[in-house]
């Protein structure tokens, strides 16, 4: 980290701690998940045994556990306070116990990833306290990266545009597209990944015009497009990116809509900045397609948020009037699929600056032909 550990968690909590004082929200529950992660630090695993960070609005943090886990936080930045169990304890009452006035007309906020059966114990234990959604807390602080984690997405972005470059020099033709799925996987983790996300989209010809296609033993042959979506994590941090290149010399109706896809990309891009909320950008995007003739065909939103999950807020669809401010980072990913012929989608993650948004992947829009 380009600062210490410690000043990088700290200025998370401190910003979780400014949307609950905005929100009204006393204390925030999160157990394992991407939500702990970005607070501590911490890959914790989910099991029966009760693992949860309480966050009061004021005071110190404390991290219940079971005690024979407490080795697990001694390398982490000292922000949070351990509130060991043993087995045979009950762990839900020394969480209510520790919330702000034991949970009397105390507002909690609950991590959405927190498991329902947590949940269900701290309500029994402390069925005084008022609960709350938390995304209200965490999707507002998640949003907005730090530099530290601008940077760490960059350098997936940029790991991933290698493994395109090095895809398309490789022969694809007579290749199925699980085979060239694990070739893309291979490439994730030679370019610097350090885990793979599951799935992963190859499609040849007819199987592009389905925009989460699952691979097959489809063998790609002269004449096909292909769409490849892709990402891994690195440095605990996702990348997420879609080229459309063609096998072989492509019709002129597949060059008019690769050169549509890529002017809705760039039209999003130039209009996504900070005071645009999420669904505008959409609707830049969309309005490229339908005045080209083919809005039926743009099958699915322009973009999602993404860093410590693949997928997450803000949205940009219909609907989603998060105003756009500097730090937050989500996809562009434009996309026209036409049924049993060809798709091709175009899909680049940017960050929102100060003054409009920097593209994270630089590989080519040009029409590759291989």
């Amino acid at each position: 980290m380009p600062q210490s550990a410690h000043e990088e968690y700290r200025g998370r909590l401190d910003r979780v701690r400014e949307q609950m004082e905005r929100t009204g929200v006393d204390c925030l529950l999160v157990g394992p998940s991407t939500d702990l992660l970005y607070l501590t630090g911490l890959e914790a695993r989910q099991s029966e045994r009760m693992k949860i960070l309480m966050v009061p609005r004021d005071g110190e943090p404390r991290f219940v556990i079971p005690a024979f886990e407490l080795p697990h936080l001694e390398a982490l930045p000292p922000l949070f306070e351990a509130a060991p169990w043993e087995d045979g304890d009950q762990p839900a009452e020394l969480l209510a116990s520790l919330l702000p006035r034991n949970g009397k007309a105390a507002t909690v906020a609950v991590g959405a990833q927190l498991h329902t059966h947590f949940t269900l114990r701290i309500q029994d234990a402390a069925p005084d306290a008022r609960y709350v959604s938390g995304e209200a807390v965490l999707e507002a602080a998640r949003m907005r990266k730090t530099p530290y984690e601008v940077a760490t997405l960059r350098a997936a972005s940029e790991a991933a545009d290698r493994v395109f470059e090095q895809l398309i020099e490789l022969p694809i033709e007579g290749r199925s597209e699980r085979d060239v799925l694990a070739e893309i996987r291979r490439l994730l983790v030679a370019n610097g990944h350090d885990a793979l996300t599951g799935g992963g989209i190859v499609g040849f010809g007819a199987n592009g015009a389905s925009p989460h296609h699952h691979a097959s033993e489809r063998r790609a042959a002269a004449g096909d497009a292909a769409v490849v979506d892709y990402g891994g994590v690195l440095g605990g941090y996702h990348s997420d990116t879609t080229r459309t290149f063609h096998l072989g010399a492509p019709s002129d109706e597949f060059r008019t809509v690769y050169e549509i896809v890529a002017e809705a990309n760039d039209a999003a891009v130039a209009a996504a900045g900070p005071g645009v909320t999420a669904e505008q950008v959409d609707r830049v995007a969309r309005g490229v397609i339908e005045r080209a003739g083919y809005g039926e065909r743009f099958l699915h939103r322009t973009g999602h948020g993404i860093g410590l999950d693949g997928h997450e807020a803000p949205y940009l669809v219909a609907g989603d009037t998060t105003v756009l401010e500097e730090g937050m980072t989500f996809s562009i990913e434009p996309g026209v699929y036409l049924d049993g012929r060809f798709g091709v989608r175009i899909e680049d993650i940017v960050v929102v600056t100060a003054d409009g948004v920097d593209r994270l992947n630089r590989s080519t829009h040009e029409l590759m032909v291989v």
